[in-house]
């Protein structure tokens, strides 16, 4: 069928999307607040350094972080942020040697995240061949946030991303609506929808708009999520058990390490099976 041939290789063609923690100061264990919940098991404001952070950068629980209470550290991603902000905006100067940079780099660190997340949607865009007709218009907008990410530490700061990503978000539903027109029958529309808990199980969801649809702990599994637009879908908890991923439009490592799923789950070309699903094969993980 013809939207089977439809995929994403970002993962593999785009490394500058990927975080890369040993050449980064540790910014998202520093720059970023967390509230203890099921996520996080303390509080810890913005700009102070995680209690569990070492001298040098690496986190002192990497390999138990879930067991010690902290799934949130393993589902965050900064699609590459991390390094930018640390080896090119301040060239190197990390926050301990030279702590002048520390306010300004914990600053800009969250606005470059936005600006590669986007970066990320445009690629999968670009590799889409049924939006061929919108791949001028998506390269160049790559090529605009790339270079805006490239910027100085007070160009950055004053940037307003809304305004970015509400340009890049109109190319990228237009590139939605071409790539889900292709499947046959009905598509259903859950954008932003409730379907916390939901039972989906074995669903066709093939083409369907899952725009930031609240599926936390729904029951996704066997769903067919085949060319389905999943920006912004939170799975947190969701069973994606069995479930077929492949080909899913804006599909993120993130929302599959927050989720649950076997050696069943079909993933597109290039993503990394979360570890923690082995130990959820046969029950809640």
């Amino acid at each position: 069928m013809p939207h089977e041939r439809e995929t994403s290789t970002v993962a593999r063609s785009r490394p500058d999307l990927r975080a890369d923690c040993g050449d980064c100061f540790a910014l998202c264990c520093v720059a970023l607040p967390f509230t203890a919940s099921a996520d996080f098991a303390v509080d810890k404001e913005a700009g102070r350094p995680c209690a569990n952070l070492r001298e040098d950068f690496r986190c002192g629980i990497h390999a138990r972080l879930r067991r010690e209470g902290f799934s949130g550290c393993t589902v965050f991603d900064c699609f590459g942020a991390g390094q930018k902000v640390s080896r090119i905006t301040f060239g190197g100067r990390d926050w301990r040697r030279d702590p002048r940079t520390a306010r300004r780099m914990f600053a800009v660190f969250p606005i470059v995240r936005q600006l590669h997340e986007l970066m990320w949607y445009l690629a999968d865009a670009l590799e889409r061949p049924r939006a061929r007709p919108l791949h001028g218009d998506l390269r160049r907008a790559l090529e605009d946030v790339d270079r805006l990410t490239r910027g100085s530490a007070e160009e950055l700061a004053e940037l307003d991303v809304a305004e970015v990503r509400h340009r890049v978000d109109e190319l990228l539903l237009r590139t939605s609506a071409r790539v889900r027109a292709a499947v046959p029958g009905r598509r259903r529309n859950h954008r932003r929808a409730d379907l916390v808990g939901a039972g989906l199980r074995g669903a066709d969801l093939r083409g369907a708009d899952l725009r930031g649809a609240w599926l936390i702990a729904a029951d996704l599994g066997g769903a067919d999520l085949r060319t389905a637009d999943l920006i912004g879908a939170d799975f947190r908890d969701a069973d994606l058990r069995g479930a077929d991923l492949t080909g899913s439009l804006f599909l993120t490592q993130a929302q599959l390490n927050a989720a649950r799923g076997d050696e069943r789950t079909r993933l597109p070309a290039g993503f990394t099976r979360p570890a923690h699903w082995a130990s959820s094969a046969h029950g809640r993980g």
